[in-house]
Formats: structure tokens, C-alpha cells, sequence
């Protein structure tokens, strides 16, 4: 029997590492030292005010420009993610070996700008894991041109607008596509577009998530048909026993993982 999924399409922050490993927390740090720093907030109303930006517009940069701030969004994201701890982050060799034992075509989709998920995926060692990544650049081309700050709306997941544009570039089919975030949001925003869902981070499985682990790690025991012949021929008996071996491999280390 054949894989129903064809692509897994995988958010990079606190899916692919783990919400404690604390990037979160110290980028939600940044955001309010520069609304302190280069907007001029007072350091009170700074954790306040980022967490309506953030409810309103989907994050901060988007409803400060919406508001008229004229800040580039290079400048931005060099200072909330230029600060960061990246040291925290750090290699995977089992995720890399289960990466590498999916057949189907694998995409990071992230609202980060690229330089963040290039530099997250070499702290990781994930390096080449990927076809391509979608980032803040790919669904907001036109933010260079714009002449005033409110020109151009800043799109990011969970907007439809946005997961539109990742599925376009992507090119796939959302019936046969595996989507992967650690947000209920985002994770209702692809299941309203046709998307198979994976709750990343959880115990408890949403209403729009088809599945729930609790770390990418156990996507073996979850969603084990990941892993079946996707060959469309009968004789590719040596790519599917290679696979077993490899997912069974996969089981082995983790469940020696756990025994430690």
C-alpha cells in the first residue's frame, strides 16, 4: 500500500526544537526591547503593547507598520532575531536521520525571515533535509517597493492569504500533504484549506489536527504510514524494505532514548 501523503510541510520554531530551549522567550525579549528602544515605547507598556500588535495583526512589525511606523522589516528582524541565543540550539542527529528516512518531499513554511531559518536549520545540523524553504520574504515580496508603511499588509500564518501563497509555491495538493505546527491557529488555517494536520508540541489533540505528538521525534509512532511505499511501480521491493529498515532503526534509538 502507498503513502496517502506526498509532502510533509514542517514549521521550523518550536516545531522542529522544542518550546524550553527558550529562542521564544528571549525573541519575545527582543521585540519589546525594540519597541523600547527604537519606537519609544515606555518599558511598561512595551509587553502590553506587543501582545496586541501581535492579537490584531499577527505580530508586531505588521501592526506597528500598519500603524504608520516606517520600519524596514530587514531592520526588524536583524534585531529581535540577531539577538538571539542561538547557541541554545542544538544539533539533532536523530531528527536529521528521521528527516532523511522520509521519502516524500519535506518544506519548511515559517514566518521567519530567511536569514533566522537558515541559520536555526545549520544550528540544528538539518542542512539539505529540505526542498525549499517558505519564509516572511516569500509571502511578502512586495514589502521593498512599498512607499508608505501600510501599503502592502504584512502576511503571515495563520492568515489564508498567506497559507494561499505557501501552497502555491509549494505545489502540492492539500489532500495528499502533511502540515506540522506547533500553533492551534495556524494548525485550523490549514485544515480549513484542505491540509492534513499535525499538532507539534502537544499532548492533547485539537478539533483541526488530524494528529498530535508531542515532539517530531515520535512521528514513527504516530504516523507510521508516512513511511509506506510511495514507489508507484511493484518492483521497488529494495526502497521499501530499506525504509522498514531504516524506520525500524528509528524505533530502536528512541526507544533507547527513553530507556536512558
Amino acid at each position: 500500500m502507498a503513502s496517502s501523503f506526498h509532502c510533509l510541510i514542517f514549521d521550523l520554531d518550536d516545531t522542529l526544537y522544542p518550546f524550553n530551549t527558550g529562542i521564544a522567550t528571549a525573541c519575545k525579549k527582543n521585540i519589546e526591547d525594540f519597541l523600547i528602544e527604537k519606537c519609544g515605547f515606555p518599558k511598561t507598556q512595551a509587553p502590553i503593547l506587543r501582545t496586541e500588535l501581535f492579537k490584531t495583526y499577527g505580530s508586531t512589525l505588521a501592526g506597528l507598520r500598519a500603524l504608520g511606523y516606517d520600519i524596514k522589516a530587514d531592520d526588524y528582524h536583524g534585531f529581535v532575531h540577531g539577538r538571539l541565543p542561538y547557541d541554545r540550539i542544538k544539533q539533532d542527529f536523530q531528527l536529521r536521520r528521521l528527516l532523511l528516512s522520509i521519502p516524500q518531499r519535506k518544506i519548511i513554511f515559517t514566518n521567519s525571515d530567511m536569514i533566522h531559518a537558515t541559520k536555526a536549520l545549520s544550528r540544528l545540523g538539518l542542512e539539505g533535509c529540505f526542498e525549499k524553504i517558505i519564509c516572511f520574504e516569500t509571502m511578502n515580496p512586495n514589502l521593498p517597493k512599498a512607499t508608505r508603511p501600510n501599503e502592502f499588509p504584512i502576511l503571515l500564518k495563520p492568515s489564508m492569504d498567506a497559507m494561499r501563497i505557501a501552497l502555491d509555491v509549494a505545489d502540492v495538493d492539500p489532500r495528499h500533504t502533511l502540515f506540522l505546527d506547533d500553533n492551534i491557529r495556524n494548525i485550523a488555517a490549514g485544515k480549513s484549506l484542505g491540509l492534513r494536520t499535525v499538532l507539534v508540541g502537544k499532548t492533547v489533540k485539537s478539533k483541526e489536527a488530524d494528529y498530535v505528538v508531542e515532539s517530531v521525534h515520535n512521528l514513527v509512532q504516530v504516523i507510521p504510514e508516512i513511511w509506506m511505499n510511495t514507489a508507484d511501480s511493484d518492483g521497488d521491493d529494495e526502497m521499501m524494505n530499506r525504509s522498514r529498515n531504516e524506520v525500524d532503526s528509528i524505533h530502536m534509538t528512541a526507544a533507547a532514548a527513553v530507556g536512558a
